[in-house]
């Protein structure tokens, strides 16, 4: 079974998120970054697969090579591959031309299953892979809290607000797991030497066929028209308890209509 990987780069927890005034996009260059926790659950659900199954795993991301770093965790947790976009024309893309450069990377290797976060945890769209999988045409199956292979067949346990519906369909499939579908492993020494030698393939938007109009801030059909901080909360109302805090409460709770 050859599994594709979809894994976004993101900047480290660590890092304080900034917005650029000029380009109006995330700061992302001259920061730390590592592999999106939702992408390292995408990865370890693959790699349990293959355990199970046998095949291979392959890590498709896009990113600036900043990148690099989040791409070798994924290598050194067991990724058989990588494939990165590096490509300038590439940013300023918006959801539908990241899933162009995506659907047009996974094309150019041979796939029975691939796998998405439901959203990456730094812009939280939670649209890509939907159409990722229209490009590829294959059949989406979304909120999976469990993946169930045999043969052909492939099952999910879908997430919904009283518990899980069962999903099924034949294979290929792009399937996106939402959050806590497992526990990511932790890269261990062996893995980490030996992702040092695994093989990380570079393309740009032209190697994809994919023309500046398409990708990059030209081809882009959202526009970030402005930037700005969110209103200052107003204070709160302090109750003073001299016998009748309760009932001040109350009356309030009553006056915003909570109760």
């Amino acid at each position: 079974m050859n599994i594709v990987v979809c894994g976004k780069v993101i900047p480290a927890s660590s890092v304080t998120i900034e917005i650029d005034p000029n380009t109006k996009r995330m700061v992302r260059k001259g920061v730390p970054h590592e592999l999106d926790p939702a992408a390292a659950s995408a990865v370890e659900e693959a790699l349990r697969l293959t355990e199970k199954h046998g095949g291979t795993v392959a890590l498709v991301t896009m990113g600036i090579s900043d990148a690099t770093i989040g791409i070798r965790n994924a290598l050194a947790m067991g990724v058989t591959s990588a494939v990165h976009i590096l490509d300038d024309a590439v940013a300023g893309s918006d959801t539908l031309g990241t899933a162009k450069i995506l659907a047009a990377a996974i094309k150019k290797q041979p796939f029975d299953l691939v796998i998405c976060a439901t959203e990456s945890s730094d812009s939280y769209s939670g649209i890509v892979p939907g159409q990722i999988a229209q490009l590829l045409g294959v059949p989406p199956m979304t909120f999976a809290k469990e993946i169930l292979i045999e043969g052909d067949r492939i099952a999910i346990k879908r997430q919904s607000e009283s518990g899980y519906d069962l999903v099924e369909s034949t294979l290929p499939a792009l399937v996106a797991v939402s959050s806590g579908i497992n526990e990511p492993r932790y890269p261990q020494l062996k893995g980490i030497m030996a992702a040092k030698k695994k093989e990380i393939k570079v393309y740009t938007a032209a190697d994809l066929g994919l023309p500046p109009d398409q990708v990059g801030e030209t081809g882009a059909r959202e526009k970030v028209l402005t930037v700005g901080r969110p209103p200052k909360r107003q204070a709160g109302k302090v109750v003073v308890d001299a016998g009748e805090g309760g009932k001040q409460i109350a009356d309030f709770l009553a006056e915003i209509k909570v109760i």
